[in-house]
């Protein structure tokens, strides 16, 4: 380990000697100290130097921006980004938001997407999820640039619609849920996916608390999917009404247990859940405290 940080050393002191060149008539190397620097990044990154690796990438990177070569810069600030990763989050966003900002320079819109799609899950694994939301939101954007990367598209908006229900921005999840279960049902490949996105839209109208509202939705998705009333995911999502409309807290509980012995919920979902059984003892309580 510590010869790789040794040879790291050297090709970074031969790097930055190529850019302080004294002979004026030549100037400064800024493609052999590129090199250079790339190759002495990925000494440090054997070594398991990843801070100093990733100080490195960036050094790389600077010189093929002088050179115009922005692709290469921008691959390297992803490669700063990946060391950054390895002890502050912070370092590899920044990174990449500046290979986002290049790849969408140069046009390269699937590589932006990719990576703004990347920093999102960064910022979601923080728990910073307004910015985790923005980037997924703008990821989708990108992958939809030219039309032609629907799967990846869906499922950056999944993000966006699953974030937004985290934050309570219930309207906002249940149209994306709705709008991709409308998409998904043309697509022999995307439309078994339907009912979980109907059930999602459903969970979002429970933790509305519009009774009217949640029965006119599972109208609507049974006209919507004609096969959507004869799931699993429809008759919880009718058992969990009923019992919100008939003010049944046990009954409530019991669905959820039921559902789950055989599809386990995702965290968030059970979240949401947990949101619409608190304000249905709430309701039960205050309606007590009045009689």
């Amino acid at each position: 380990m510590s010869d790789h940080i040794a040879t790291g050393q050297q090709l970074a002191n031969k790097a930055e000697k190529k850019l302080f060149c004294c002979c004026a008539l030549f100037g400064s190397n800024y493609q052999d100290a590129a090199e250079l620097f790339l190759k002495s990044a990925k000494s440090f990154k054997l070594a398991k130097s990843w801070e100093k690796a990733g100080s490195v990438f960036i050094k790389s990177a600077k010189c093929h921006i002088k050179l115009d070569n922005k692709f290469d810069a921008a691959k390297a600030y992803v490669d700063a980004s990946h060391c950054f990763n390895k002890t502050s989050r912070k370092g590899a966003i920044k990174c990449l938001n500046k290979a986002v900002t290049i790849f969408t320079e140069i046009g390269q819109h699937i590589m932006a997407a990719r990576y703004c799609k990347e920093i999102g899950e960064l910022y979601e694994l923080d728990q910073d999820l307004e910015n985790a939301k923005s980037y997924f939101e703008r990821a989708a954007e990108l992958f939809d640039f030219r039309g032609d990367s629907t799967t990846s598209v869906i499922q950056c908006k999944q993000k966006v619609a699953q974030l937004s229900a985290q934050l309570q921005e219930y309207q906002k999840a249940i149209k994306i849920y709705e709008d991709i279960a409308q998409q998904s049902l043309n697509s022999n490949l995307l439309k078994y996916g339907v009912r979980g996105y109907l059930l999602n839209a459903g969970l979002c109208e429970l933790c509305r608390g519009d009774i009217v509202a949640i029965t006119n939705a599972l109208e609507r998705y049974q006209e919507l999917d004609l096969t959507f009333s004869r799931t699993r995911e429809y008759k919880f999502l009718a058992d969990l009404t009923a019992s919100i409309d008939n003010e049944d807290v046990a009954n409530f509980t019991r669905v959820v247990k039921e559902f789950e012995s055989i599809t386990r919920l995702e965290s968030w979902k059970s979240t949401l859940l947990t949101r619409v059984k608190d304000a249905l003892e709430a309701k039960v309580m205050e309606e007590g405290d009045l009689t």
